[in-house]
């Protein structure tokens, strides 16, 4: 009996090391891990649902998919945007036409109608605000992330940031930017812009963040196409593969969660 209650003990205090060892190990700024990610998809396109939310779903990973409101693949499949709501995905704030500013030099492909320069203030936030609500009757959800149309800030020649930060947990911006936890302005989170990148590249900002303790933010637009600023499927899911097999020290989730911690 007393062998047996030794073995017990043993046994006992062999988990809580092992237990211990583990927490250690998990200890970190970012829920407990050393670095953050999130994998943020702009625009609404048919490829975020065909390519990324299969890949992101397999490695058990969610996003953050910023969505316009007159999105195509938006209203032509809005069930499945309602599901990976379900699923875990945000479904971010991105305007309701996407308007940026057509003043600026190379952006001839601007139409008038989503001519953000001829905006007034009133009219720019008013769709932001409907935009919102709009998202809302897809998910039900009350906390989102917004992210600025071309970076774009100013409607009618004043910013609209401080207008606009009430309704929203955080807002992505298109300046590259490893962010550290503390030193963070929550409406204007630094991003990586990836286009024409290939996997080892798109890893290789993973290892930085990973080393500077910090947190990134991948901007993708095409993933395997249906947009000139692209990156091959390939190179997606050489990340996704590299993110799932570091888990225990990268913490990948959307960006209204991982906002919880700037």
């Amino acid at each position: 009996m007393n062998k047996l209650i030794s073995i017990i003990t043993i046994s006992g205090l062999l988990a809580v090391t092992a237990c211990q060892a583990q927490t250690k190990q998990n200890e970190g700024p970012w829920n407990n891990h050393k670095a953050a990610v999130v994998l943020s998809y702009d625009d609404a396109l048919n490829v975020h649902l065909d390519n990324v939310v299969p890949a992101l779903d397999a490695a058990g990973m969610r996003g953050t998919f910023y969505v316009p409101g007159n999105a195509l693949a938006l209203a032509e499949r809005m069930d499945d945007w309602r599901q990976i709501a379900k699923n875990g995905h945000e479904l971010g704030n991105h305007t309701l036409f996407h308007p940026c500013d057509g003043s600026l030099p190379g952006r001839d492909w601007i139409l008038p109608d989503q001519d953000l320069s001829t905006y007034s203030f009133s009219r720019l936030t008013e769709e932001i605000r409907v935009a919102n609500a709009f998202l809302k009757a897809i998910d039900g959800k009350e906390q989102r992330t917004f992210a600025y149309t071309c970076g774009d800030k100013v409607a009618e020649d004043s910013s609209f940031v401080e207008a606009i930060s009430g309704w929203f947990t955080a807002a992505r911006d298109v300046v590259y930017r490893i962010e550290k936890q503390g030193e963070i302005n929550r409406m204007e989170v630094g991003s990586f812009v990836a286009m024409n990148h290939t996997g080892e590249e798109l890893i290789a900002q993973v290892e930085k963040a990973r080393e500077e303790g910090g947190l990134l933010v991948f901007l993708f637009h095409g993933v395997g196409g249906e947009h000139n600023m692209n990156v091959s499927l390939e190179a997606h899911n050489q990340l996704v593969e590299y993110l799932q097999a570091h888990e225990d020290e990268i913490w990948v989730a959307p960006l209204v969660e991982v906002a919880e911690y700037f």
